[in-house]
Formats: C-alpha cells, structure tokens, sequence
C-alpha cells in the first residue's frame, strides 16, 4: 500500500483495503489482549511481594474486562465461514396469526434494528410492507458492518410470541409468529473474465448468400470457451473482426448466464433452510404473559428479561449458538 503507483488500479487498491481491514481485525484485537493481560500478570506479581488493597480492586475489575475482551475474540474465532465477514441481508415475515403476527414482525424489526445500532452498524432499508391494520407483512434491510452476516446467521429461522394481544377485546392470550432469514451480501455486479489462453478462436470460410466474398475469405468465427465447453459462432457480417466480435458477445452472455445460475443455486441452497411459520418450527419462543421468558429451543438457553432482549440484546443467544456450531464442527458432527 506504500507503493505510489498502489492507488492507479481502484479496484485492486480497494481489495488490498479491504484484506487489510479484515486482518487488522484480527491483529488489533490480539495485540490489545496481550498487552492487557501481560501488564495484568505483571501487577499480580508485584502485589504478591506489595500488598496494596486498592490496586489489588483494579487488578480485579481489569481481570474482569479482559475476560470480557477474550470471550469477544474467541467467539470472533468461529466466524471462519466464507461469506461470515460479509454484509447481512435480514428478511422478516410475519406468518400465521393476522395483524397480531404482523404487529410481531415490527417488533423484531425493530429488535433488529436496535441489535444493529448498538454494534455501530449502517442499516439500509430496502424493502417494506405495511400490515393492513398495524405492523408489518415483511421488510427486508442490509445491515452493514465487518461479520455483520456471520453474527446474524444464527438468527435465521421462525421467531415464536406468546402474550396477551392488544388486538384482542376479550384480552386472551395469542401465539404468532414471523420468519427471519439472513443472505450474505455478495457484490451483485457479476465481472465476466475471459481469459485468452481459455480460448479456442478458428476461422473458416462463411456458408449461405453473400456471393463471392462468401467463397473467397475465411470471415466466419467459432469460440469455444475450453473451461466451460460453451461454443459460439458468427458468419453473419463479411468482417471477420465483426464476427469475432458479436461471438464474444454471445460468449459473454452465455457466461454471465451461468453465474447467474449459479447464484439463484446459492439461494435456492438457503431458501431450502427455510421453515413453514407455525407452530412446532419455531427456533426462539419469545414469552411475555403468563410469565417472561425468551427460550432459544437450539441451545436452550432462556433469559427472563424479554424486554432487554427485545431492545436489541440478543448476543448472549448467538453466542451460544456460534458455541454450540463451532463444537459440533469440532468434533465432525451438524448441531
């Protein structure tokens, strides 16, 4: 990045940038805990030969934040998937319940929202429908912010309320729910490179009308894309520069095809992971009445606090699923 010429190439200089970005996440991190935890021994051995009570309370409360800092770093560890350092697309839908279900689905948006805003995140909406009555039919929003994906995955999946609905004049008590799914944000620009040395260009002569020039000059082109085994030809025009140039064209389409295909495989992989939004599918139940309680069916973690959770706590819950993946890789076997 010291070179002068490094900022000529844009798009090469933004990679670099963003490797870069990527590693000093890891390193920083690393060489901060390291430093903490040194100076922390240090003080622990000095005190042990100079007792002094109010050094021995910092050392205690420093302890504590460095333990902090290193459950933030070993769980950072798990999020080795490709796409985990990615952008976050977050889907959310409400399912069976009617306007309770799509009051629900505001409410984890704003969940969210807030989950989002407390990481320091940028949130994009891209997408919204209102709810006849009140909240939501569905939204889609890009969350953007270094393993914003890779903290979100854990979150895909049907979302379970329990409480008493205000919809309801006879104030019984309603289950709805809402589906959350989250994609990777991929560069949605699909670069075609075509490399010469795939390439095998042969000539001959045109067929058809075209009188004379027809017999006399080899115009016509065939491409075949070798990787690919994709075959393209023009004898069209009497150029043969011209006919090079709309099989490229061809190639270049028919190219641009596949990976488009190959995208729409990608998400039909992830859609396959989605669930029917009813009762007996949902990942989290999320209790307000006759008792409070948020339970994550996966790991079985519950906390009783609902209302943190719903202003946007939610790590403790993709902690333990991070936790939970990462020991289930370990030893070769799915959660």
């Amino acid at each position: 990045m010291s070179e002068a010429a490094f900022w000529n190439d844009q798009e090469y200089a933004r990679e670099i940038v963003q490797q870069v970005k990527v590693l000093k996440g890891w390193v920083e991190p690393f060489d901060s805990l390291l430093l903490k935890t040194t100076a922390a021994v240090e003080l622990h051995e000095l005190l042990a030969m100079e007792p002094d009570a109010a050094l021995e309370k910092d050392l205690d409360a420093e302890v504590e934040r460095i333990a902090v800092d290193l459950d933030a770093f070993e769980l950072k560890t798990l999020l080795r998937g490709k796409d985990d350092y990615r952008d976050a697309q977050l889907e959310i839908a409400a399912g069976a319940g009617g306007t309770e279900a799509q009051d629900w689905a505001e409410m984890l948006e704003r969940l969210y929202i807030r989950w989002a805003e407390r990481k320091g995140f940028e949130i994009e909406m891209v997408d919204r429908s209102e709810g006849e009555e009140a909240g939501i039919k569905g939204s889609v929003m890009e969350i953007k912010g270094q393993f914003a994906y890779g903290f979100l995955r854990p979150e895909s999946g049907v979302h379970r309320l329990v409480r008493i609905s205000p919809y309801d004049s006879q104030a019984r008590r309603h289950t709805s729910f809402a589906s959350v799914f989250v994609y990777p944000v991929v560069n949605e620009e699909i670069n075609i490179e075509i490399r010469d040395e795939d390439l095998k260009i042969d000539v001959y002569r045109a067929s058809g009308a075209g009188g004379q020039h027809v017999n006399k000059t080899s115009s016509a082109v065939r491409i075949t894309h070798m990787p690919s085994g994709i075959v393209t030809a023009s004898q069209a025009q009497r150029s043969q520069f011209k006919n090079k140039e709309t099989a490229m064209k061809q190639l270049k389409n028919r190219l641009y095809q596949v990976e488009v295909e190959k995208q729409l495989a990608v998400k039909a992989a992830f859609d396959a992971n989605k669930q029917d939004v009813s009762f007996g599918s949902q990942i989290r139940s999320y209790v307000f009445q006759p008792y409070t309680m948020v339970n994550d069916h996966r790991t079985e973690l519950k906390i009783p606090d609902v209302q943190k959770v719903m202003d946007g706590d939610i790590d403790p819950f993709i902690h333990a699923y991070l936790k939970q993946e990462g020991t289930a890789a370990a030893e070769g076997s799915p959660i």
